[in-house]
């Protein structure tokens, strides 16, 4: 069984290449990423360069693929990312745009998958801004202006039941117009939680954000991010107890 979408919207090179799980597991293009089961490609069509992601099913050691029955129970990585982008977008969080995805089961088993994302033009993701010391990072109010968009687009996502569960710099990218515009990516990790789970998944999400952003930012950014997250204008109880929870969440792990 097989299953496949493509936007319909599509250039005509793009809409070739993309029209089946077999062309797109045929395409060649500069790698970006690679892991044992999965791979990114960058490639240029109709002028426009995209994101393509191949999934293939469990391999390797049967007892952490459950002798095979993780792939026919859980839904594979590849589906959990492009319903995560369709719920950011459902949420009013900006993301990359969908161009294609789709996977392939035999007897129920996942056998691979893939999923497509048009580029988001000139944009760079916060890690590398921090890495390369951009002076943008130093702007006070560039800073605020993307710390309220990150504070937004966390609460919603939380406030849905969702935790990223890979929250970091790397997944943001911002762009260079004024006011910038932040953009959530690369999120198949992301799932729904509830009670103690879903709080413990919050506390690390906030955590995640904040272990480059302590290096980054001043105390008073931070605090302003958080003061943003949780609508308030000044710290409770409660969110001294969560802001503790979130300082020491990597301690002795760095």
């Amino acid at each position: 069984m097989s299953s496949w979408w493509v936007d319909p919207d599509l250039a005509p090179e793009a809409a070739c290449a993309f029209a089946s799980l077999d062309a797109v597991f045929a395409l060649d293009g500069e790698l970006i990423a690679r892991s044992p089961l999965s791979r990114v490609l960058r490639v240029t069509l109709d002028g426009r360069r995209y994101y393509v992601k191949h999934y293939v099913g469990d391999r390797g050691n049967p007892w952490r693929t459950w002798f095979g029955l993780r792939s026919r129970l859980l839904k594979p990585p590849v589906q959990r990312e492009w319903e995560n982008l369709q719920a950011f977008q459902a949420w009013g969080i900006p993301t990359a745009r969908l161009a294609a995805y789709g996977l392939e089961r035999h007897g129920g088993r996942f056998v691979r998958g893939a999923l497509i994302t048009a580029e988001l033009p000139e944009t760079v993701d916060m890690a590398q801004m921090a890495r390369d010391g951009d002076t943008r990072l130093k702007d006070r109010h560039w800073v605020a202006a993307v710390s309220r968009q990150l504070a937004q687009a966390t609460r919603a996502m939380h406030a849905a039941g969702f935790a990223h569960n890979d929250l970091k710099w790397r997944n943001l990218l911002v762009d260079r117009n004024e006011p910038p515009h932040l953009y959530f990516i690369d999120c198949p990790a992301g799932t729904y939680w509830w009670g103690p789970f879903l709080e413990y998944r919050k506390i690390k999400d906030l955590a995640c954000l904040d272990k480059v952003a302590k290096y980054q930012l001043s105390r008073p950014q931070r605090l302003r991010f958080y003061l943003d997250y949780v609508q308030r204008a000044h710290l409770n109880a409660a969110d001294r107890k969560v802001v503790a929870r979130v300082l020491s969440f990597f301690a002795g792990r760095e």
